[in-house]
């Protein structure tokens, strides 16, 4: 896991005004990567730190010579560490890079920005217990988790293609679905479309076909963190997912931000990894030391909703939860590279790893709205007066991330949105 050094120092500060201010997503400490070009322009897409409210083209910085994300992801951890410091040594007040870089920033604002890396393949995990619990008393009220959950990672292969970038819109999916009292399914509009408040992991350096990644070196493989919304049509789920699992229920979209927060600059905002003493420990191959020590990540998810109404009356998105990705996951990230590698599948550059829906153990921590309404049961009242029991049409679902911790600088994941059009 990666020690502190010189890039998280508190009293570091940018030239870059904006980067300093008190709240933002984007000191000098947190240096995320994303892809990004000029709005409406047919440039290609180019590799781009985020710092405060603009974007270093590392490329024309002279920090790099590939706008190839998934080349930078493939690099050695010594690699990595090397640019980060040199990006933070030039972006810190008093650098002699001050002139020279400012030609290669461009403000958020003037950029496009697309999916960080290209995506070869995508797992979603289930380390979320609350949530597994919680919709797990709505089908089996007497057996809420299945047997294995305790024991091993729960995850099946997902949808790369429809993978999209925060911002965009995406059509209400279609399946079918069967009503308990009708005699046969019918095809239609999804009419429980809903959200999953996730993290998104994405893996750097790939594994040969054969060879596991020992839990002890699993980290040295994941590049870093991204949000994740990876939408779920509950109704045509129900009826679909047994016995192998989702399917059209899953495949139409998932939104992921456009910024990946590396590793080392989690590295202050690590946590234990305890399970409950009466709870099995993990096995073998699932535990280490240095894992049940700061395994964890302390990220606290907030979740946002905006109604089209509350869309053309110029009103703020609505706080549906809020809660800590430490009181949420059932396993680690370092857990979920080795369980998945264990029987030598070869993970490559720009994979990414879903950590399935982070609720915590309060119903104002919820991850769905699956749980916020007891599956439509109880709908929720939003500020305006407008009720939901899960998403309508012009709905704008926000998911945003930030670490706080006393003695460190406050950095944030950014956000990911998408609306049900």
């Amino acid at each position: 896991m990666t020690a502190l050094n010189a890039t998280h120092d508190p009293k570091l500060r940018s030239w870059v005004a904006s980067a300093n201010e008190a709240g933002t997503d984007f000191p000098i400490q947190n240096l995320p990567l994303g892809r990004f070009r000029t709005a409406g322009s047919s440039e290609a897409f180019r590799i781009g730190v985020a710092i405060g409210d603009q974007v270093l083209d590392l490329r024309a910085a002279g920090l790099v010579d590939t706008d190839d994300m998934n080349v930078l992801m493939n690099a050695s951890i010594k690699d990595r560490q090397a640019l980060r410091a040199a990006i933070s040594a030039g972006l810190a007040e008093g650098s002699d890079k001050q002139a020279a870089w400012s030609k290669a920033l461009l403000a958020q604002a003037k950029a496009e920005m697309t999916v960080p890396c290209r995506i070869g393949d995508y797992t979603d995990f289930y380390t979320g217990i609350h949530h597994a619990t919680t919709v797990g008393k709505l089908f089996r009220p007497d057996q809420p988790l299945l047997p294995n959950y305790k024991w091993v990672p729960i995850g099946y292969h997902g949808r790369a293609s429809s993978i999209v970038v925060s911002g965009q819109s995406f059509k209400r999916p279609q399946g079918q679905t069967k009503a308990p009292d009708a005699a046969s399914p019918s095809f239609g509009p999804s009419k429980r479309l809903d959200y999953e408040l996730e993290l998104g992991f994405l893996v750097g350096r790939g594994n040969a076909q054969g060879e596991p990644i020992a839990i002890g070196e699993a980290e040295d493989h994941l590049f870093g963190v991204t949000l994740l919304n990876d939408w779920s049509a509950r109704d045509v789920q129900a009826w679909e997912y047994q016995p192998l699992g989702p399917f059209l229920s899953k495949n139409f979209a998932s939104s992921l931000s456009p910024w990946i927060v590396t590793m080392e600059a989690l590295a202050p905002f690590r946590a234990k990894f305890e399970r409950p003493a009466e709870d099995p420990q993990p096995l073998p191959y699932l535990d280490s030391a240095s894992n049940r020590e700061s395994g964890a990540l302390d990220i606290t998810l907030e979740v946002l909703l905006q109604t089209a109404k509350m869309r053309a009356e110029g009103v703020a998105p609505a706080l549906l939860t809020r809660g800590n990705t430490t009181e949420a996951a059932y396993w680690t990230a370092a857990q979920l590279i080795a369980h998945h590698t264990v029987n030598g599948c070869n993970l490559q550059p720009g994979d990414l790893l879903g950590s399935g829906t982070l609720s915590g153990p309060k119903p104002d921590e919820a991850g769905s709205m699956m749980e916020l309404t007891l599956g439509g049961k109880q709908p929720i009242t939003l500020p305006n007066g407008e009720k939901r029991t899960f998403l309508e049409d012009g709905d704008t679902l926000i998911i945003r991330g930030y670490c706080e911790r006393a003695g460190a600088v406050r950095i944030g994941l950014g956000e990911v949105s998408g609306t049900v059009v």
